[in-house]
């Protein structure tokens, strides 16, 4: 709550317009009383925080019904209501003012006029000051994500991109192997070997990627695990051709699928099955056998929470884990574009 509502400001505010107040104020300083200067306090305090914490309640509720000027107005009307209610009410019990000469009543329009006034100084007081503090606030969060955002992004490069040979050199490289090779399985290997770095190498450009083209990468990764592990594993896609169009985080499926290769056995006689469908609408699913091996692969943990750290900076939702001791899934979301 300190956070949202931005108590650290109120508390400043506050204490800027007591101090300025008391020393600018008809009360002289012969006259001082501390029970009249305690009530004053309260009462200031009182009718700041009703505003403050109002209008912080509309601005940062989420609401599509709640948009541009409509929020605006309405955070200030009701803490304008809000706050000449508090007033009628501290009146009421404590009508002697400890920083006026002379009352201003409810007893005729003109004075009615004087509150309503006020209240709405007040109110619009505590508007800009929250409203200011808030984006500030709005705007340094959204630069630390973007900060982590490209950490993240710098990471998934280093795991997937694990060797120190330039890219481009290698990529270069398998081309000419292509022109060379004598046979046609060979050539075919060196094809989807460069399919899959191409993708790689334009993985640095950018955060998202349609899932088409992620599944058109993915075959070609497959192609090359099924020469390392032939019938030993099987992966079967089943995706909605009109969710191709919708976007994850580049080398999500890659990462999922190295993940479940990296922690399961894989053998002729218990093979690896992986199974990459769509749930529902708007979501992906790996499915893999689990079959942990015996003696489990050292790694770091990284892929599944950089997968988890990416949707989270990019899209502000998660991803699903889930292992019942005969399967092993991961549900993540698709986007729209």
């Amino acid at each position: 709550m300190l956070k949202k509502y931005q108590m650290k400001s109120f508390l400043i505010l506050i204490t800027v317009l007591i101090m300025g107040a008391t020393l600018l104020g008809e009360q002289s300083s012969s006259k001082f009383q501390l029970g009249g200067f305690l009530v004053y306090v309260f009462r200031v305090t009182t009718t700041l925080l009703t505003g403050w914490l109002i209008n912080g309640y509309v601005l940062t509720r989420s609401s599509p019904q709640l948009v541009g000027f409509k929020r605006y107005a309405l955070a200030i009307a009701l803490s304008m209501a809000a706050i000449f209610v508090i007033n009628f009410v501290l009146d009421s019990l404590v009508p002697d003012h400890y920083m006026a000469k002379r009352e201003v009543g409810y007893e005729s329009f003109a004075e009615i006029q004087q509150h309503i006034g006020a209240s709405f100084f007040v109110s619009l007081i505590c508007y800009i000051v929250f409203y200011s503090t808030h984006t500030n606030t709005v705007l340094q969060d959204t630069k630390y994500k973007n900060e982590v955002l490209e950490q993240n992004h710098l990471r998934a490069q280093l795991i997937s991109l694990q060797q120190q040979i330039s890219p481009h050199f290698l990529f270069n490289s398998l081309s000419t192997l292509k022109t060379i090779a004598q046979d046609q399985p060979t050539k075919n290997y060196v094809v989807q070997l460069s399919s899959v770095y191409r993708y790689v190498l334009n993985f640095n450009e950018r955060y998202l990627t349609p899932l088409k083209e992620e599944l058109s990468f993915i075959k070609s990764y497959i192609y090359i695990l099924n020469e390392r592990f032939e019938e030993s594993l099987e992966v079967h896609i089943d995706i909605d051709e009109a969710q191709l169009e919708l976007l994850i985080p580049s080398l999500s499926l890659q990462l999922l699928i190295e993940n479940a290769i990296k922690h399961n056995t894989i053998s002729p006689e218990q093979p690896l099955h992986i199974s990459i469908f769509s749930p529902e609408p708007y979501s992906l699913r790996v499915e893999n056998d689990f079959q942990p091996k015996n003696i489990p692969e050292n790694g770091t943990g990284m892929g599944l929470k950089n997968i988890s750290e990416r949707y989270k900076l990019l899209a502000n939702r998660g991803i699903d884990i889930q292992n019942d001791q005969r399967k092993f899934s991961v549900t993540i979301p698709l986007l729209k574009p």
